[in-house]
């Protein structure tokens, strides 16, 4: 007789193990995006690092080689912000020192036919932003005053767009 009353409650919590198990698989652990990250480039060149805070705040910021293998993701330059971004727009030199940022590690030179990845993080991991990826072709077709970032108004898929500074400081954090 014990068996068979243990049989319903012993499916019903493999059952219930089951489902938590799935749902722990396919829920990422992820922080909440509170800004947008983007990229310009100087008069003369150089790479600008482009970021609107949207709400929380952003610490720091890296730019690394993107891949599909996250043991092949390299960090080649990392900035920390001498004191938190807070709501609205920061850009500051990736090349060299600017004010406000103090490069943890200095931007290593950029190669042809690499993609990079440029994001912004908080240092307890609260938030973080956007990323946005470039190689150095799309580099190159950035002038001054525009910025590329990751546009997610779409129908879901974000996808890269170049368009005028004052156009991303106005509409980036709604396009998140």
């Amino acid at each position: 007789m014990k068996s068979t009353v243990l049989r319903p409650v012993l499916r019903r919590f493999v059952g219930a193990v089951a489902v938590g198990v799935a749902l722990a698989a396919t829920s990422g652990c992820t922080v909440p995006i509170d800004a947008v990250a983007g990229i310009s480039v100087t008069d003369d060149g150089q790479l600008l690092g482009v970021m609107m805070v949207c709400g929380h705040q952003i610490d720091g910021a890296s730019l690394y080689v993107d891949s599909a293998d996250v043991d092949d993701e390299v960090t080649v330059g990392s900035w920390d912000a001498d004191r938190p971004l807070k709501d609205g727009l920061a850009t500051w030199n990736l090349d060299s020192p600017s004010a406000g940022w103090t490069a943890t590690r200095s931007l290593q030179p950029l190669t042809a036919k690499t993609t990079y990845a440029f994001y912004g993080w908080t240092k307890d991991n609260s938030s973080s932003s956007s990323s946005v990826s470039f190689t150095l072709t799309d580099r190159d077709l950035l002038t001054p005053g525009t910025v590329r970032y990751e546009d997610g108004s779409g129908d879901g898929d974000e996808s890269a767009v170049t368009v005028p500074l004052a156009e991303f400081k106005a509409k980036a954090c709604e396009d998140s």
